[in-house]
């Protein structure tokens, strides 16, 4: 079963949210950070990226970076600027990105459960960046940014999150990317306790984005015995029908050594190669291929999709097993220096224009990973290719924090 709590979060008054709430730590490098930070003491950056307050070539991982970081956030909140709520709550979270909305609720969920897996992971976690943020969250004995959950969509929640969002919400704000975020709170006792026995009957969560966060949240939960807050960690939980995932594509520095011809030649033999296209595969097995100024449309071989476990017949995996390694000679993308990701909203244009300014050789654009594959895979216990999916919109960090005294 999924457990899910209320808790009392830390949240952003709410005309300061938009110059407070910022973009995940790890969707953007220090220089980035730097300058979305600049001139803005309020920065939920200098929280969740303190490095950027210290020269540029300053180790990010060294211990007065951490000690910085929680400094940046204690004077938020003795600042009042963040304020702590008197009393555990659920919270809603909409987010609104064009023509999409998606509403999540925001909880802590149990990290014993998701130790023993039933809260679900698809990637790999790096052990560096799980030790980063274990002294982030030590440093600040808090949690500052949710990971991104997915449970498959039920009517009941779904009735309960109808009627919170009928009131109007406590924050909204338009971020500079367009983005509108908006969040109510949820303080009734009755409907608190309604939401937990609806997710008491869910059998399993999802991790969709934030696999670090959530190992990191287990480790330190393990090492303090469950002790105040620990046992619990900080997330959003979007059903199923609601996400939106976005393509990962793949740019390419080179053709090892084969000429355009050559290769060509050789992706013809991985499936259909027909010229034109306008990088956008439209169904499973087809690739935009944009090479030499020109677009072509790859379809893989259909016999070969059936091999394999659910994460195996990904159009990320078949390209990796039927392309890359044997043709480009690359065996481990996630080491590899010839291979570049491009994820988002940054289509085909972005493709042609890294490929036509001579940094690339050639693009592979993709079609989105689907939740629905995302969830056969995380149940079979499967791991996904890496750089398989990009959520949009993204959770703001600053937005709630949970605090584990």
């Amino acid at each position: 079963m999924a457990i899910v709590r209320p808790f009392a979060a830390v949240r952003p008054r709410p005309e300061l949210a938009g110059k407070i709430c910022e973009l995940p730590y790890d969707v953007m490098s220090a220089a980035e950070a730097r300058r979305m930070a600049e001139g803005n003491p309020l920065s939920f950056l200098r929280v969740s990226r303190p490095e950027i307050e210290f020269p540029e070539g300053t180790n990010p991982y060294g211990a007065g970076i951490y000690t910085r970081g929680a400094a940046n956030f204690r004077r938020l909140i003795q600042q009042g600027d963040l304020v702590r709520d008197a009393m555990p709550a659920f919270y809603l979270y909409r987010q609104v990105m064009g023509g999409h909305g998606q509403v999540g609720l925001v909880a802590v969920a149990s990290c014993e459960e998701y130790l023993k897996g039933n809260v679900r992971k698809h990637e790999h976690t790096r052990p560096d960046k799980e030790d980063d943020r274990v002294r982030h969250i030590e440093a600040l004995e808090a949690q500052t940014g949710p990971a991104f959950l997915v449970y498959r969509a039920n009517a009941e929640v779904g009735a309960v999150v109808e009627v919170v969002l009928a009131g109007a919400p406590e924050i909204d704000f338009v971020a500079e990317d367009g983005v509108r975020h908006s969040a109510w709170v949820i303080r009734d006792v009755a409907m608190t306790a309604k939401i937990e026995s609806c997710f008491a009957r869910v059998p399993m969560l999802y991790i969709a984005d934030g696999h670090h966060r959530t190992a990191a949240a287990a480790r330190v939960s393990q090492a303090r015995a469950g002790a105040g807050q620990s046992g619990f960690f900080l997330a959003v939980l979007f059903p199923d029908d609601q996400v939106q995932i976005l393509p990962y594509h793949r740019v390419l520095r080179d053709l090892n050594g084969l000429t355009r011809n050559e290769f060509l030649s050789a992706l013809a033999q991985s499936g259909e190669l027909v010229s034109g296209g306008e990088g956008q595969p439209g169904q499973s097995g087809e690739l935009g291929v944009f090479l030499g100024g020109q677009w072509h449309t790859l379809r893989l071989n259909r016999d070969r999709r059936e091999a394999g476990g659910p994460a195996d017949r990904l159009d990320v995996a078949r390209l990796q097993r039927e392309v890359l390694a044997p043709l480009l000679g690359i065996d481990d993308p996630r080491t590899s220096q010839r291979i570049a990701f491009v994820g988002g909203i940054r289509g085909p244009k972005e493709l042609e224009r890294l490929v036509s300014g001579g940094d690339y050789a050639c693009a592979f654009a993709m079609r989105s990973t689907t939740i629905s594959e995302l969830l056969e895979v995380a149940e079979s216990g499967g791991i996904m290719p890496p750089k398989s999916t990009w959520f949009e919109p993204k959770l703001r960090d600053g937005m709630f924090s949970h605090l584990l005294a």
